[in-house]
């Protein structure tokens, strides 16, 4: 995002469409592994990989499963562990690896196991991290699950807290309903100057920008493609960990709060109540869990 303007692509959001993408090698059942599973009270079992896919039947403290494959999916904390992994079982239903004790070694889900268990709105089989990726048609809760993966890894890999990412991702994409996050996969409005080394191309939008004094004007401008989410959010937080303007922040990677301040006090926006914005969609979702200690 330029730090000096504002900007607002024109555009309206539509349903997003299933992915095509070619399938892997199936999982047999010899890669099988037999696991407890460790609850306070009952574990749902689901038709996919998150919790509001529909509940299949339910498993008890102690209970045996047997396991033939791992997908990504929604974040969980769990009794065992915190987790996007979900596992599918003999009977083609899943469970989350968060209740699951010990770590067997599983081979991951092939593509047509993959899509089935993703939420319907969306199917994106060909990342590592993300099985359902964030948009405009999913409900506040599917959306911050959906994002956690990608945040997670761009925390990983530039130390941009997680939270910081999701939030901005919120308030710059509308929950996924900007039209450069539907058309692009740009969820951070990041512009074209370059492609970058995570973008896949860049393409022209019309755009309405406005100057620090308030005055806005049309405009056509060029921002940056991606073949995933996991890359847009990945890209920002390449932005912010490679441009000086941001160092500061970076004292501050377990204090979201004010790594959310100095970013803005960098002139990440010029709108004055961004750091406002930011801290309350932290704080209201509790966004704060999913950062990497």
């Amino acid at each position: 995002m330029l730090p000096v303007v504002r900007r607002f692509v024109l555009g309206p959001a539509i349903a997003v469409a299933v992915a095509a993408v070619p399938l892997l090698f199936d999982v047999h059942a010899a890669s099988a592994a037999t696991a407890s599973v460790r609850v306070s009270g009952k574990l749902s079992v689901r038709t996919g990989a998150a919790n509001w896919h529909r509940q299949t039947r339910q498993l008890k403290n102690g209970n045996k499963v047997n396991i033939v494959c791992k997908v990504t999916g929604q974040y969980v904390r769990g009794k065992v562990r915190r987790t996007a992994q979900w596992n599918r079982l003999a009977l083609g239903d899943y469970i989350s690896h968060a209740y699951v004790s010990g770590n067997p070694n599983l081979p991951t889900c092939a593509a047509v196991d993959a899509a089935k268990a993703a939420t319907p709105v969306q199917t994106v089989v060909s990342q590592p991290w993300s099985v359902v990726e964030p948009n405009g048609s999913m409900t506040t809760a599917q959306f911050i699950a959906a994002s956690v993966p990608g945040a997670q890894q761009s925390q990983r890999e530039h130390r941009v807290p997680a939270s910081v990412t999701i939030a901005q991702a919120i308030l710059e994409s509308g929950w996924g309903k900007s039209a450069l996050a539907h058309f692009d996969k740009n969820y951070f409005g990041m512009k074209c100057f370059t492609q970058g080394v995570y973008a896949n191309g860049c393409k022209t939008h019309s755009t309405a920008e406005c100057t620090p004094a308030g005055a806005c004007f049309t405009t056509n401008a060029s921002f940056r493609t991606y073949a995933s989410v996991v890359n847009s959010f990945r890209d920002h937080g390449a932005l912010l960990a490679t441009n000086s303007r941001y160092a500061r922040a970076f004292n501050y990677t377990t204090n979201a709060n004010q790594f959310a301040a100095e970013i803005h006090a960098a002139g990440y926006a010029t709108d004055p109540q961004y750091t406002t914005k930011l801290v309350n969609i932290m704080a209201k979702y509790n966004l704060y869990q999913y950062d990497l200690r």
